[in-house]
This record gives C-alpha cells, sequence and structure tokens, in this order.
C-alpha cells in the first residue's frame, strides 16, 4: 500500500494558536503557518507585528494518520473534503513562499495608491465623499481622511471602494 502525502489544512481554537502549532509538532505533524510582518504605531511608537498570514488556520502535512492531528490541543477540526482531509494544492504553497522574505510573507502593494493623494469612496453609506488617502493597510483595506460629522475623520473602507480623484 503507497503511502499518500496530504497537506491539509487545520483551523485553529482562537488564542491558542502557539498551542496548537506545538501540539501538532509534538505528534510528528509538519506545519505551515505563514507570517506577515507589518509597522504599526501603538502609544506613539513604532512596532513591528507578525500576524498570520490566515488567521485561524494552519497548513498541516498528513502522512498517515490524520485523526490524530484532529484531536490535538487546540485544533477545532481539519477542513475535510468529503470524508478524508481536503488537498491544498502544492502550487498555492509554492506561491505563499516565493513571496517570502526572511521567514514573513510580503503581500504586493497595491498599486495606483499613495498616502496624501485624493480619492472618492465609490460604494457603502459613504458613496461620493472625496478625503484623502491616510495608508494602505493589509488585506486589501485602506483608510481614508473624510469630512465627516464637524471635522476630518479616519474612516477604514476595503480597496475596491475608493477610486483615485
Amino acid at each position: 500500500m503507497r503511502v499518500r502525502h496530504v497537506l491539509g489544512c487545520a483551523q485553529l481554537e482562537p488564542n491558542r494558536t502557539a498551542l496548537a502549532l506545538h501540539c501538532l509538532g509534538l505528534n510528528g505533524y509538519e506545519i505551515y503557518h505563514p507570517q506577515l510582518r507589518e509597522q504599526r504605531r501603538r502609544h506613539g511608537r513604532k512596532i513591528t507585528v507578525t500576524p498570520p498570514l490566515f488567521p485561524g488556520y494552519a497548513f498541516v502535512l498528513i502522512v498517515s494518520g490524520w485523526w490524530d492531528a484532529r484531536w490535538s490541543a487546540g485544533v477545532v477540526r481539519l477542513i475535510m473534503d468529503g470524508l478524508v482531509p481536503a488537498r491544498v494544492p502544492d502550487a498555492v504553497i509554492d506561491e505563499i513562499r516565493s513571496r517570502e522574505r526572511g521567514g514573513f510573507v510580503e503581500l504586493l502593494k497595491p498599486r495606483g495608491f499613495a498616502p496624501g493623494m485624493r480619492v472618492r469612496v465609490i460604494s457603502g453609506p459613504l458613496c461620493d465623499q472625496i478625503g484623502l488617502l491616510a495608508a494602505l493597510r493589509p488585506h486589501e483595506r485602506v483608510l481614508v481622511w473624510l469630512q465627516l460629522l464637524g471635522g476630518q475623520q479616519r474612516v477604514g473602507l476595503g480597496r475596491n471602494a475608493i477610486e483615485a480623484v
């Protein structure tokens, strides 16, 4: 009988990611948990944070018994395809790994937008408002300064909800 290698995906319990990764590793599973590196400001200081690329999920290489992975501490469930773990295509993992620099995944920056440029909101309840782009955020999000409620307010929006003016 041929041993089947499957790269699957495990859903992890909230706030127990480190425990889940540790326990899966102790059970002999190879884990891939890609992370981002972001610069943020907290209390006026720049800090570096490393959130996961897929919060609440990790990739698990399953060689034979997947049930031990399912019952590891910190694991909610394995993503299944019927009665067997769903297979993540190797091309997907190769693409993620190709974007890694120094162990962290670098996402593509949206082209055509830069902080300080004028933008118009094109969808949602703030449609047709014009403001200034404050910052580009991860996961296709932006921060925009808009004139609201008698002053300038910083609003988080989806990248596809604005256009350059």
